[in-house]
């Protein structure tokens, strides 16, 4: 065993290139998971201890399906039922330009009722003056760190932008929590007293929830029941985290969606260290067969090549880690903005070292190199002593096991489809389904590569002569090298194929969409955390003072609330539409005319596609609400097309909401223009109609639209990196493939140079099989990513976000996907070519 040791690492060192080329694949690979993993988690972190904090020592909440509970509730629980551990909590978001590029939780809170809740709150956790808080108006309490980012020291005032306002708040203390958790969740909070925050939120004799602590046991049960029987119908009591969870979990598919492509990388990384090993068994096939006759059992030599690569994966992981914890800190700024955009508000201070994740990453990188290194290995240990030192014995068994390799490519296409086919909205299996595919397709590869070579061979011998020929030829005679390279490079480009053909769908089916649902000429509402939507109420003086202008023929309003029922968060919309607006709607299921008529006279609602995909929903059924009444039942009069809410959108007509609820307010406010009016004239005589201290955002249709498609584009700008990474692993494995190649090519090309080729010729000889190769696989990237894309489209996406697509493949796409794998190759092949030039003759000669 020493000996077999001694003879592995020699030929490790000996062959330095090689083995960086590998460790770094490795290293890569592990990298874009790990980097994903830590950009996820440290988002839900981030999220879940403010949260924590924010919710304190509570077990209990009182909560509204629509946001904000009657303050009257606080003295019936304290009064009538004698619980004594209650708290009225107000939350709002809220921005100052002293704490820039972070969201600020405004907290509004009774510092008399939070000692069993928030013990910071009382002053027990920093020099927080109590009189001060309460009796200053607008009087604020930040974290120690926080109030040092901002510059400002108590007696100083802190400017706040909430929903177009300005608000002077003055600083009374600051807090220092013990608990570092603690101090990390207060990072971005705002302590304010209650009836500030009430009237800075616009919420007057309302708030966000109402905090308890409830005893275990059968006397908690029993309270918890009193409690039930006095509650409103549209408040409930829920275990405290419940909506922080269901919030968290809104970003589920998301997560699994990045997760499942940060995984890719690694599968490259598979394809590369395959090639690498597979190359080092061919490198020693003498050696080995040597050792094969003086007794070397199979076991042994198995064994060595797998401690190979257990040190290449071992050491690749650790690399990969450091790599990951780098690039996650990118990352995670782009998760963030994404997660912001779509679905909530949340800040991430920094990326936070999970160990988990980094223990999942090493056993990754360790795991798929000592799989990928499995094949190479048995093979090494099966061949006969004779046979193992011959080069053609190898190569023959590589070609015989092309037709081989494409069957069961074959049966993984079937079983991957057979699994779509499954009627099922697991995520999971759906990703499951997908691997299979990619894997079915890279072993088809090698038979797609010597298909395709043959055919193109005729065109360079005329072209090129004798040496289009022998670099044609070439691919073919080192099918075990040039095989895995060219399916990791295959699988690479046609993830960007199929990744480019999605987002190029997703736009071109949104901008479609915007053209249909953007009626209107101006589009009014208050600034507000998510660029996504809009949020607040508008002020209805500045309503009255817009629609009256001249130039105005018509508007709609729109009232919308984030509503997290029972069955998961939804959209819930109020419409008072002009005429025109009803255009905006496309229907999957659903006359246009019936929908629109029931949805006027209030007989039903139309819901999103992904509302009703969500919750098995189909035309007929009927959406339950939870309202100050009671429970309210309405039938869906029809189900439109909609990408502005995966979670989903209900909308109602305005009478039937106003009806129910008890909210004059209008969230934004949508003008028709007569013919002759010029927008962008409009909209700067609107603004100067806006009091001062207050701003409203006025947008032009188009200004609008623009806007929407950069949201969109912000999204996909993590997908972006993705692909970037994945052909990067990639090129690492064409690279390491080509310097096996030219490793193992020196004695015949040292046999040309010797019958008098040119280094020029020899140049030219490596870059046009290099290009080949590019071509190679640029052509059958197409269609693999064509089905990946298909995949993606109408499986992935519909089962992650129930929204359909509508497939859109741009001849730009295809074309570069051929050029990016072409030019991909011939770059990683100008070192080996200028290196086989350099090489003199008689050294190659020796194999030196």
């Amino acid at each position: 065993m020493r000996l077999l040791t001694r003879s592995s690492l020699r030929h490790l060192t000996r062959h330095r290139t090689q083995l960086v080329l590998s460790v770094l694949g490795v290293a890569l690979g592990v990298g874009v998971v790990v980097a994903i993993d830590l950009a996820i988690q440290s988002a839900r972190t981030g999220f879940q201890i403010s949260s924590e904090t924010v919710s304190g020592r509570a077990t209990h909440q009182l909560v509204s399906d629509v946001g904000s509970v009657d303050e009257s509730l606080m003295r019936t629980l304290r009064i009538d039922l004698g619980v004594r551990e209650a708290a009225p909590v107000v939350e709002g978001v809220g921005a100052s330009d002293l704490v820039t590029g972070r969201a600020l939780t405004l907290l509004g809170v009774d510092p008399f009722s939070e000692g069993p809740f928030r013990p910071y709150v009382a002053g027990s956790a920093g020099d927080l003056d109590v009189s001060s808080f309460v009796t200053t108006p607008f009087a604020v309490v930040l974290s120690s760190v926080t109030a040092a980012t901002a510059g400002i020291a108590p007696g100083d005032t802190l400017p706040l932008r909430h929903e177009g306002r300005l608000w002077p708040l003055v600083l009374v203390g600051t807090l220092t929590p013990e608990d570092p958790l603690a101090r990390i969740g207060l990072s971005d909070v705002l302590l304010l007293d209650v009836a500030s925050a009430q009237e800075l939120l616009d919420m007057r004799g309302r708030l966000s929830r109402i905090d308890l602590r409830l005893p275990d046991g059968a006397r908690g049960e029993e309270l918890a029941s009193r409690i039930r029987s006095v509650l409103p119908p549209d408040v409930r009591l829920e275990p405290a985290g419940t909506r922080t969870d269901t919030m968290a979990g809104m970003i589920a598919a998301f997560d699994l969606n990045l997760t499942a492509l940060s995984m890719l990388a690694l599968i490259f990384g598979m394809f590369l260290i395959y090639n690498a090993m597979t190359f080092s068994v061919v490198q020693r096939r003498g050696l080995l067969g040597r050792l094969r006759a003086l007794g070397v059992r199979r076991g042994e030599i198995v064994a060595m090549i797998l401690r190979e690569a257990f040190w290449i994966g071992a050491v690749g992981a650790a690399l990969g880690l450091v790599i990951g914890a780098l690039l996650g800190r990118g990352l995670v700024r782009l998760v963030t903005r994404t997660i912001n955009d779509l679905y909530f508000t949340v800040s991430v201070e920094g990326v936070g070292m999970d160990p988990v994740v980094l223990v999942k990453g090493a056993l990754l990188g360790v795991g798929a190199t000592m799989l990928a290194s499995l094949p190479p290995a048995l093979e090494a240990a099966s061949v006969s002593p004779r046979l193992a030192t011959l080069r053609s014995a190898s190569e023959a068994r590589a070609r015989r096991s092309v037709p081989r390799a494409a069957g069961w490519g074959l049966v993984l296409l079937v079983a991957g489809a057979a699994l779509m086919a499954i009627p099922s909205r697991s995520l999971l299996l759906s990703f499951g389904a997908l691997f299979l595919i990619i894997l079915g397709m890279a072993l088809l590869t090698p038979w797609g590569t010597v298909m395709l070579v043959s055919a193109v061979r005729p065109l360079l011998s005329k072209g090129s002569g004798i040496l289009g020929a022998m670099a044609a030829r070439g691919v073919i005679t080192a099918l075990s090298r040039t095989a895995p390279a060219v399916a990791a490079l295959v699988v690479a480009v046609s993830v960007t194929v199929g990744l480019g053909v999605m987002i190029e769908s997703f736009r071109g089916t949104l901008v479609r969409w915007l053209d249909g649902t953007l009626q209107a000429d101006v589009y009014v509402s208050l600034p507000g955390p998510q660029s996504s939507r809009a949020s607040g109420t508008l002020w209805p003086d500045l309503i009255e003072a817009f629609v009256a202008h001249p130039e105005v023929v018509g508007h709609s309003t729109y009232r919308g609330l984030d509503v997290v029922g029972a069955e998961g968060p939804f959209r819930l919309v109020a419409l008072d539409l002009d005429a025109r607006g009803e255009e905006a709607f496309d229907f999957l299921e659903g006359s246009p005319d019936a929908a629109m008529q029931a949805f006027r006279e209030g007989r039903g609602v139309i819901v999103s596609e992904p509302y009703a995909f969500r919750r098995g929903l189909a035309l007929g059924d009927s959406v339950a609400l939870s309202t100050p009444s009671g429970p309210y039942r309405i039938e869906i009069a029809g189900v439109f097309y909609d990408y502005g809410s995966e979670q989903g959108t209900v909308m109602m007509d305005r009478s039937v909401y106003d009806r129910l609820y008890d909210d004059p307010g209008v969230t934004s406010l949508a003008l028709f223009l007569s013919e002759s009016a010029a927008e962008e004239g409009v909209v700067a005589e609107l603004l100067e109609r806006v009091g001062e201290g207050r701003f409203v955002t006025v947008r032009t249709n188009r200004a609008l639209r623009e806007a929407s498609l950069e949201v969109f584009d912000r999204t996909f700008r993590v997908t972006g990196v993705l692909r970037l990474l994945a052909f990067i692993v990639a090129f690492v494995g064409v690279l390491s493939a080509l310097m096996a190649l030219e490793l193992e090519r020196a004695r015949e090309l040292g046999v040309l140079r010797a019958l008098g080729l040119t280094p020029g010729q020899v140049r030219g000889l490596v870059l046009t099989q290099t290009g080949l190769l590019g071509l190679v696989s640029g052509i059958l990237a197409i269609p693999v990513g064509l089905v990946l894309s298909w995949v993606m489209i109408y499986v992935v996406n519909k089962r992650s976000f129930g929204w359909t697509l509508q497939m859109e493949v741009g001849p730009e796409v295809l074309g570069q996907a051929v050029a990016l794998a072409v030019a991909g190759a011939f770059v990683a092949g100008l070192y080996p070519a200028w290196r086989m030039a350099r090489a003199a003759p008689a050294l190659a000669l020796r194999g030196e």
